[in-house]
């Protein structure tokens, strides 16, 4: 490249250059949490990946997740209309069932009900009406999720270790949360 092309491109200019790397962001990442979801009744249960998204009005399951974790769906009156982020449609069609579960990340725990639809690959989205309810702390460079800002409803492992991946093992034989 002659040097009259690299001198209006740039290149050769130091100050352009280093404002070129300012200009140059990581995109923002996703942030993903390891839960564990169970049934209500049995206590029996699955670990999953959730995508924690903002852009989402709702807490969501995947039909291929809840076929896995063998969870009772409960069938809505009227079909929900699901829309994607581009307004198109969304391929699984409308929503016409939630689940009832029980969700553990570390130490916090919750009941909490899911819309169940087509999410590609993603089990579970956390969407904005959870994030507002929790308001966790999120390090977005680390990835890493803090529920340190709970309200009282949410109930907490005080004291007690972090729930693991085996949530049948351990919650044999108490009482339904």
């Amino acid at each position: 490249m002659p040097r009259v092309q690299k001198e209006r491109a740039g290149i050769t200019d130091p100050e352009k250059r280093q404002r070129e790397v300012r200009r140059t962001l990581r995109g923002l990442q996703e942030v993903w949490m390891q839960i564990e979801v169970e049934k209500i009744d049995t206590h029996e249960g699955i670990s999953v990946k959730a995508l924690l998204d903002s852009g989402a009005t709702g807490l969501f399951m995947s039909k291929k997740c809840t076929e896995r974790g063998g969870f009772k769906l409960i069938k809505f009156e009227k079909p929900i209309l699901v829309r994607n982020v581009d307004s198109t449609g969304n391929s699984g069609d409308a929503i016409l069932y939630e689940v009832e579960v029980n969700v553990y990340f570390k130490r916090h725990v919750e009941r909490v009900k899911m819309d169940v639809c087509n999410l590609g690959k993603t089990e579970v989205i956390l969407g904005m009406p959870w994030l507002q309810a929790h308001n966790p702390e999120i390090d977005w460079e680390k990835g890493e999720v803090k529920m340190t800002r709970c309200l009282p409803i949410c109930r907490q492992y005080v004291g007690k270790k972090e729930m693991g991946p085996e949530i049948k093992k351990r919650r044999k034989g108490k009482k339904e949360i």
